[in-house]
């Protein structure tokens, strides 16, 4: 009986974590569009770059949501798309560094600050939804890592419209995008060699 208890506990468990990737997966996709749209009237490299990222943690979730029970082959072939979809990004993101470099044109500091409150509270809001999960086994505890430290990111593209605003110039904005795109170019990356590891692995398994 015990052991049968501890299985519909976990069940159960299993239950409220999809529902939470789910929520997850609605905030996060929800303020990829926004921010992508937003980037694009305020001329904010940043937003586009923490696009980047929300971009990256939506197919997380998806993938978390409906690849996981598949085989390791599947699991690798969904990854290597994200990292390839998160690499093709990065360089559309780096091209618009070069353009607002070249032009020098201040994006439009505060709606460039609202949206990245609104990004800043969603990720607390995600963060605080997988907060129940963060014990529990790798995929649970990394979604809840992930979408903590990406509140960092949030930060840094308020204080990147701050220094837009106080400066009037394009810099503050700039150097946030660099980092952050070095950032997902070194995930996207790594994800795609490992998934693609995994894939030959699944394939010779």
């Amino acid at each position: 009986m015990a052991g049968c208890c501890s299985c519909q506990e976990t069940q159960a468990k299993s239950r409220k974590f999809r529902n939470a990737l789910w929520i997850a997966l609605f905030l996060n996709f929800t303020m990829f569009i926004v921010e992508v749209t937003g980037g694009a009237h305020t001329g904010s490299t940043s937003l586009w770059a923490d696009a980047l990222d929300f971009a990256g943690d939506s197919f997380n979730y998806l993938i978390s949501i409906f690849v996981l029970g598949l085989g390791l082959y599947w699991r690798a072939t969904a990854a290597l798309l994200k990292g390839l979809m998160m690499l093709v990004f990065a360089f559309i993101v780096l091209g618009k560094v070069v353009w607002s470099y070249i032009h020098s044109v201040p994006p439009e500091a505060i709606t460039m600050g609202i949206i990245g409150t609104l990004a800043l509270i969603a990720n607390i809001l995600t963060a605080l939804i997988l907060y129940a999960f963060r014990d529990g086994e790798a995929n649970m505890k990394s979604v809840w890592l992930c979408s903590r430290n990406d509140a960092i990111g949030n930060i840094a593209v308020v204080l990147a419209a701050v220094g837009v605003f106080g400066t009037q110039q394009v810099w503050p904005d700039l150097i946030v995008a660099l980092i952050m795109i070095l950032l997902g170019l070194s995930s996207s990356l790594t994800i795609i060699r490992t998934s693609w590891k995994e894939r030959i692995q699944a394939k010779l398994g």
